[in-house]
């Protein structure tokens, strides 16, 4: 006799069970839109920017349904349109509870006029950008985002100690680099050796500094062998009135 036969039978008995319960389930309406409603909605996110009556918000159309109805994709794509969303992570916990953990957009820099880079190096929008402060200006081709902020980095660590502080780096169409100092100074560095460029003026830098005439307003360094300075014009004295006439006294 065959012992191992019951234990065979029970195993089918099994897979068939499964493999039916979800036909018989839909046929009877178990797994209908309806049926166990998602009723609580948990959140967790930092709300920096994205408040959490807007994710909810986003997410009423779909807590109508059903606990097997309810797809978790369509829930996760509605909360990612909302403008600083960058990742949504959805669960359910049974009977009737939608889990939602919600990560932000953390803006790095300004890209351009109107964009933003994130901490993860993508460009996104999101209303009011523009009004955004405190945040260092890169501009370039969106092609070579990875470019910038690697030349932004390196520019961080050359100026470091020197006094002087990069506020902006615009790399142009035609592949010249040119920055904008915290002083409004203007440095133009140009296609070639950008770093060698920048080392050649910034060695000189402390002796320039030790005369006391402050940060140059604009810095040329499109030379081979050197680069060009201009400084700001001094201000002309204000031209001293002569004494105008006694007031008359009283009578």
């Amino acid at each position: 006799m065959n012992r191992h036969l019951p234990l065979k039978t029970i195993a089918w008995g099994i897979a068939l069970t499964l493999v039916a319960l979800p036909i018989i389930g839909v046929l009877n309406g178990w797994f209908a839109s309806q049926r166990w409603p998602i009723r609580k909605l948990e959140l967790r996110a930092e709300y920096a920017h994205v408040s959490a009556e807007q994710i909810r918000a986003a997410v009423s159309n779909h807590l109508g349904k059903g606990f097997f109805a309810l797809e978790l994709v369509d829930v996760q794509d509605a909360v990612a349109k909302l403008p600083w969303v960058e990742r949504v992570e959805a669960r359910k916990h049974w009977p009737d509870t939608l889990s939602l953990t919600v990560y932000e957009r953390r803006p790095f820099a300004r890209w351009g006029a109107k964009r933003l880079i994130s901490s993860n190096g993508v460009i996104f929008s999101v209303p009011g950008s523009e009004d955004m402060q405190g945040l260092p200006q890169l501009s370039g081709p969106d092609e070579r985002l990875a470019e910038v902020i690697s030349f932004h980095a390196q520019c961080l660590r050359e100026f470091s100690g020197s006094g002087l502080s990069v506020r902006a780096i615009e790399l142009s169409a035609r592949g010249s680099w040119r920055l904008t100092l915290a002083s409004g100074a203007l440095i133009e560095i140009g296609r070639v050796d950008a770093l060698a460029r920048l080392h050649r003026f910034l060695d000189v830098w402390p002796q320039l500094a030790a005369s006391g005439n402050g940060p140059p307003v604009y810095v040329d360094l499109r030379y081979e062998n050197g680069f060009a300075l201009r400084w700001a014009l001094p201000e002309s004295p204000s031209p001293t009135l002569p004494p105008g006439p006694e007031p008359a006294g009283q009578v």
